[in-house]
């Protein structure tokens, strides 16, 4: 592998943080952060982006391998991880990175328990991705610099909630470093988004977009 091989470098790392321990106080922060995702997802569920969200999953129908969170459905990891992440941010009441200005929870949260209860992982298996979700979602936007992502008219969540979500779903699915690069391809494929979110007074292309 090449010094200059950032992508196989970020593979590898990603495959060697899921079978690390976290230091105490990372993994007492992962823990906080998805209970406090989960009641984001549970009032949101309830608001309008939640309820548009639900509307949408049930028509889509899709095999039954991820709960959509405070309904009656069950529906793919795919569909489930949209819905729950619409319901993260269906106000503010998630969670918030102040220098990049990003909302890791409602992207990576869901991402990682859909993933983790189609995959039947342990708890220790979905904290663990959540961190990773966490750290790639970040450090992407500190790569870049928020100001270059903030400063014309593109979203920041759309590069950091898309590559931490893939991030944290790619540790669940235990992908080996080929596929991990995969994965971040094919994440980077999707990065995009606008500002335009900041007129929809329902906030309901907001949460489409942050989850």
């Amino acid at each position: 592998m090449a010094a200059t091989d950032i992508t196989g470098q970020l593979a590898r790392f990603m495959v060697e943080a899921r079978d690390k321990s976290l230091p105490p106080e990372v993994a007492q922060a992962g823990k906080h952060r998805i209970l406090d995702t989960l009641a984001a997802m549970v009032s949101g569920a309830r608001l309008v982006p939640g309820e548009m969200a639900t509307k949408y999953t049930r028509r889509q129908g899709g095999a039954p391998e991820s709960s959509v969170l405070a309904t009656d459905l069950k529906t793919s990891a795919v569909n489930a991880a949209l819905a729950n992440g619409m319901f993260g941010h269906a106000d503010e009441t998630d969670d918030f990175e102040p220098v990049t200005k990003t909302h890791p929870g409602c992207s990576v949260v869901p991402s990682a328990l859909a993933m983790a209860e189609r995959e039947g992982s342990s708890g220790e298996e979905l904290l663990r991705a959540v961190v990773l979700g966490y750290d790639v979602c970040c450090r992407f936007l500190y790569a870049l610099g928020p100001d270059l992502v903030r400063g014309g008219h593109r979203s920041a969540e759309g590069t950091g909630s898309t590559m931490g979500s893939a991030a944290a779903a790619a540790s669940i699915a235990k992908l080996n470093e080929a596929g991990m690069r995969y994965a971040l391809s094919y994440a980077a494929q999707q990065t995009s988004g606008l500002w335009s979110w900041v007129r929809d007074v329902e906030h309901v292309e907001k949460a489409f977009d942050f989850s």
